[in-house]
Parts: structure tokens; C-alpha cells; sequence
């Protein structure tokens, strides 16, 4: 498998690149969500006196420079696909090399599939093509403390709570703290994706 483009499979879950044709997609399941990802949402601080006004790309804008970074190497920008529909993005990026190699990993769902275990594969998914086909040694998830159901996505999947950054991104309009989770390769030499499986009380539960 290459490490970009990729596609990545379990079930009925995929995750493959982010298009420029999947705009009406995406625009449809994010209207439909906006008050479920608001308070998560990345935000464009306010600009220095005199500087520009902060504006937000449009959506080739988004397509156009995530590709861009995935052809540089510092990115893995894809859509998530529940049963052939588009429901979710996951993104890796900040790849670092060195004596790092480490990457962290951000995400959200449509919610009318939250709780049938689409986020958790999807996370153990990329995390495993990190570690085993790009070849990083360390990926990490930071996430608001208030949000409850993206916590429980990496504390199922194992990762690690590490501690707090404060104010560490610019969120929902404001500078928020974020819990840092974190997983190394060593921790899940089975494959994170098998570990999930082996945790989940039944097919049944999702």
C-alpha cells in the first residue's frame, strides 16, 4: 500500500482522500450538522490591528492546499464513508520526521451515525497506516476536555491521556484547552484496528 493517495477499509467504513468532487456531499452533511460541530470547530483568530480580515477558505480553497500538503508529505487529509455515503473527515497532519516521527490526528462525524463505532475504526485505521506503511512512531489526538464523545473514541481505541495544553487552538471563536492523548507504535505492535475489534463486547454494539 502507498502511503498517498490510500484507501483504507474495514467493513463498511472507508477512509480515502478528500475530493474536490465531494463538495455537495460534504456542504450537505455539514449543514445538517452545524450545531453538533460548532463548539469543536476550528476557528480563525482575530487579525493583528491593522492586519487583514480573517477569512475562511471555501471549499476547493480547503481541497486545494490539503492536497497540496499531502503531496509535501505533512498531510493524510480524508472523508470518511459509512455504507457508500460520505459521514466524517479525519485528518492526519503535522508530520514530522527526524527524530520525532509523530503525527496527530483530528476528526469529526455526521451525527446520525455517531455511536455505531464509525469513529473508533476510522482512528484505528489511520493510525495503522501511520505506523506500519508511513512509518511514524508516535500519534496524537487533542481534544477539548468538554468534548465527552470524542474522548470516548480515543479512550476506547487505548491511547494515552498525557495532560492539558492550555489554550492550545483556537476553537468555536475562543483560545481552548486541549487534552492530549497519545499513542506510540510499540503500544499496539498487533495493529490498533485489532485491538478494537477484540475489545467490542459484540458485533451487536456498535
Amino acid at each position: 500500500m502507498s502511503v498517498w493517495p490510500a484507501e483504507l477499509t474495514d467493513g463498511d467504513v472507508v477512509l480515502r482522500p478528500i475530493k474536490l468532487r465531494d463538495q455537495h456531499a460534504w456542504r450537505e452533511v455539514n449543514r445538517r450538522n452545524r450545531d453538533w460541530l460548532r463548539p469543536w470547530e476550528a476557528t480563525i483568530p482575530p487579525p493583528p490591528p491593522g492586519g487583514p480580515p480573517a477569512q475562511r477558505p471555501t471549499y476547493r480553497q480547503m481541497v486545494r492546499h490539503l492536497r497540496a500538503e499531502a503531496h509535501a508529505g505533512r498531510m493524510l487529509p480524508f472523508v470518511i464513508e459509512y455504507q457508500g455515503q460520505l459521514a466524517g473527515q479525519l485528518t492526519v497532519a503535522g508530520i514530522t520526521w527526524g527524530s520525532m516521527c509523530s503525527a496527530h490526528v483530528g476528526y469529526w462525524v455526521d451525527a446520525a451515525v455517531a455511536g455505531r463505532g464509525v469513529m473508533p475504526t476510522a482512528v484505528a485505521l489511520a493510525t495503522d497506516h501511520c505506523f506500519r506503511t508511513v512509518g511514524l512512531h508516535r500519534v496524537e489526538v487533542c481534544i477539548r476536555p468538554e468534548n465527552l464523545p470524542s474522548r470516548r473514541v480515543v479512550e476506547k481505541l487505548g491511547f494515552r491521556e498525557e495532560g492539558l495544553r492550555p489554550r492550545y487552538l483556537h476553537i468555536d471563536g475562543a483560545w481552548r484547552d486541549h487534552l492530549v492523548y497519545a499513542l506510540t507504535a510499540e503500544e499496539v505492535a498487533e495493529g490498533l484496528l485489532a485491538r478494537w475489534r477484540r475489545s467490542r463486547p459484540s458485533t451487536s454494539q456498535k
